[in-house]
């Protein structure tokens, strides 16, 4: 798989070079990037991420420094995918941006037009159709906030969310 035309900072650690597919991208200093992860052209990765295996990070992702993104993480650009669409650029509001500590957790879906907050937490398996607010934890299929960090409570999991 290639890595090319990509702007690589110092520290970037790719860890099988040979199983990406980089192309076109900004990777920030001291990134982490799993294998069989695929970024295409145009996302910017800031510095000191962590990019686990299988995820996949489309034309209009904007990712801010020191966010954490699980394995198998999808970021999706389009709202209304079409096949063999040469004319096909990318709507600004489409753009998604994923602010400074953020972290997504494995298999996450997020959808176009989304911002993540600061230090936002997103649960496993979350689809993201809305922004989620500095500093929340969201969790289930369609984001339930279940809490503020600065609310935060050790025994948060005992609650009754449903």
């Amino acid at each position: 798989m290639p890595i090319e035309n990509v702007k690589l900072g110092e520290g970037v650690k790719i860890w099988h070079p040979d199983l990406v597919n980089l192309y076109g991208c900004h990777i920030g200093e001291g990134t982490v990037i799993g294998p069989f992860v695929e970024i295409q052209s145009g996302v910017v990765i800031g510095q000191n991420c962590t990019i686990s295996s299988h995820s996949f990070i489309c034309e209009g992702v904007t990712i801010e420094d020191e966010v954490f993104v699980g394995h198998g993480v999808r970021f999706v650009n389009e709202k209304h995918p079409r096949s063999n669409r040469p004319d096909w650029a990318l709507p600004p509001e489409n753009a998604i941006l994923v602010k400074r500590g953020a972290m997504i957790g494995t298999g996450a879906i997020i959808m176009p037009g989304v911002t993540i907050g600061v230090e936002a937490e997103v649960g496993a398996g979350a689809l993201i159709l809305d922004d989620v607010p500095d500093y929340a934890v969201v969790v289930t299929r369609t984001i339930t906030r279940i809490l503020y960090q600065k609310d935060y409570n050790p025994n948060w999991w005992k609650w009754d969310v449903a």
